[in-house]
C-alpha cells in the first residue's frame, strides 16, 4: 500500500522540496474527513460530495487527483488504530487558519447529511483538542457552516 501512496504522489502532486510532508498532509487532512463521514455508520452521497468539495478547494487538485486521494485516505483509515498519526502531522504543520479550515471542513460533512449525530459532534471536538483548535474557534467555526446551511435553505 505504502508503494501505491507513494506512487500516486510522485506521479500527481509532486514539484516541492517539502513534497512528502505536503503529501502526508494532503493525505492526514483526506483521512479525518472520511473519518467524519464514517462517525454515524451511514455514508451519505452529499457527506462524500463534500470530502470531494473540501479536498478539491484546500489543495487545488483535479478531479482525478481527487478521486485517488480519497481512495487513499479511505485505505488509510481502514489501517489506522486512531487519529494521531493525522492530527499530529496536522498539528505541527498547519498554521492556525489552516487548522480551522479543517474544522470548518470536519463540520460540513457532519452536517451534510442535514442532521448532525453526538458522534460526529465529539469527533469535531476531539479533533480540534488535538490539533490545538480552541474551543472558540471551535464553536464559532460550527456557528458559521451552520449559518451557511440556514442561508442555503
Amino acid at each position: 500500500m505504502l508503494k501505491t501512496i507513494k506512487k500516486y504522489f510522485d506521479n500527481h502532486l509532486s514539484g516541492e522540496t517539502n513534497e512528502n510532508l505536503d503529501h502526508q498532509l494532503k493525505l492526514a487532512t483526506a483521512a479525518l474527513l472520511i473519518e467524519m463521514m464514517q462517525q454515524d455508520e451511514h455514508e451519505h452521497e452529499n457527506e462524500k460530495i463534500a470530502i470531494r468539495f473540501a479536498l478539491q478547494s484546500k489543495f487545488s487538485l483535479t478531479d482525478h487527483e481527487t478521486d485517488t486521494l480519497y481512495n487513499l485516505a479511505q485505505q488509510e483509515v481502514a489501517d489506522a488504530t486512531d487519529y494521531f498519526q493525522f492530527t499530529n502531522l496536522i498539528a505541527r504543520n498547519f498554521s492556525q487558519q489552516q487548522k480551522i479550515k479543517v474544522i470548518e471542513y470536519l463540520w460540513t460533512i457532519a452536517y451534510a447529511d442535514n442532521s448532525l449525530d453526538a458522534y460526529e459532534e465529539h469527533m469535531v471536538r476531539r479533533i480540534a483538542d488535538l490539533i490545538y483548535v480552541s474551543h472558540k474557534d471551535f464553536m464559532q467555526t460550527k456557528h458559521k457552516v451552520q449559518q451557511k446551511l440556514t442561508q442555503a435553505d
